[in-house]
């Protein structure tokens, strides 16, 4: 009797002990599954934010560009002969109306002396046949007939002068001329090239700015440009403004004027312009890390009460850190910086750092 009774006392022990076992376990799963479905103890998102305040701003558009010759263009006979003369040094300096090439001219200037001698004839016959006609010697006709002679020699001696100067190839500007492609004694054309005169003081600045800023650009305006290699800033004034915006770039041309006065900017220059746009006095100014776009525009996330708030914002002039709001935000109002895209409406928030206008 006793083995028996020891046995039945030894099962329920075993038993006992495999159900409190059991019962702890069971308990302790159904505990931990509130926890593993992001209950009441979910974590908080660590987040920067932005206490915004009115600040003065102006927003300043940086583009590059290219430096042109005030005046530029490349010398060209406008009649075929053979080269006889060439005054001017290569790089030198030259005036308006300086003689720099001369073209062939003997076989012009003998037609034109020609032509002198019978203009010479015409008008002495001319005058001997004025005289007989106030006498009644002659008739109208006959005094005509001379008369005419006397008129197509005039004109054909001015248009051999043309013909003349065209012979003569002059700076048509003040400039500085370049390299001489010709020689004494060539044969130029029409197409043949024979030096390239360029005007250097001034330049012009040559760029292109978006075309949402037409309306913020004017005549007079100041840009301020480096140009490579050097990190001299200069001051230039924008003087001519295309009509249109370009379609193909959406970018508007725009053209200043720098003086150059000791021609160290050289035409064909690539250059760096910063222009500054109406400043605007009490701007609200916001990390542009803190926009997020969407398909209706763009919005930014506020702490509020501890929680991250989606707000709809407008936007305006955007700067290489800042971006205007327009709408949708006032002065004290924390905007979310970093963590943006960890943050959801409603979101518990750990603040880590609070950043203000500098």
């Amino acid at each position: 009797m006793r083995k028996p009774v020891k046995t039945v006392l030894i099962l329920l022990a075993v038993a006992a002990v495999g159900y409190l076992l059991y019962t702890k376990v069971f308990s302790g799963q159904e505990q931990a599954a509130p926890q593993a479905g992001g209950g009441p103890i979910a974590q908080k998102v660590a987040v920067d934010v932005f206490v915004v305040s009115p600040t003065a701003y102006q927003n300043r558009i940086v583009a590059t560009g290219t430096v042109l010759p005030n005046e530029e263009v490349e010398l060209r006979s406008e009649i075929a002969g053979r080269v006889t003369g060439i005054n001017f040094e290569e790089g030198s300096r030259v005036r308006k109306g300086q003689l720099l090439l001369t073209v062939n001219d003997a076989e012009v200037r003998a037609q034109l002396q020609k032509l002198q001698s019978n203009q010479k004839l015409y008008r002495d016959m001319e005058q001997r046949q004025r005289t007989l006609l106030e006498k009644e010697y002659i008739s109208k006709q006959e005094y005509d007939q001379v008369s005419n002679q006397l008129a197509t020699a005039t004109a054909d001696i001015q248009a051999l002068r043309a013909t003349l100067d065209k012979a003569y190839v002059r700076a048509p500007f003040d400039g500085v001329i370049g390299l001489r492609q010709v020689s004494e004694g060539s044969y130029v054309s029409f197409n043949t090239p024979i030096a390239r005169i360029v005007d250097i003081s001034p330049v012009k600045i040559d760029f292109a700015i978006p075309g949402r800023y037409s309306r913020q650009v004017k005549e007079g305006d100041q840009i301020m440009f480096t140009a490579e290699g050097s990190p001299q800033e200069y001051q230039a004034g924008i003087y001519a403004i295309q009509p249109n915006i370009d379609p193909a770039t959406r970018t508007l041309q725009v053209r200043a004027r720098y003086d150059n006065p000791g021609e160290e900017i050289k035409p064909g220059a690539f250059v760096r312009i910063s222009l500054g746009l109406k400043e605007v006095e009490e701007a609200i100014l916001i990390p542009t890390e803190s926009i997020i776009p969407e398909a209706s525009g763009h919005k930014v996330f506020l702490a509020k009460g501890g929680k991250a708030v989606p707000q709809p914002v407008k936007i305006g002039q955007r700067s290489e850190r800042f971006i205007q709001i327009l709408e949708g935000i006032a002065p004290g109002d924390s905007v979310i910086q970093s963590g943006v895209l960890q943050a959801r409406p409603g979101a518990e928030l750990s603040i880590r750092k609070v950043k203000r206008t500098e």
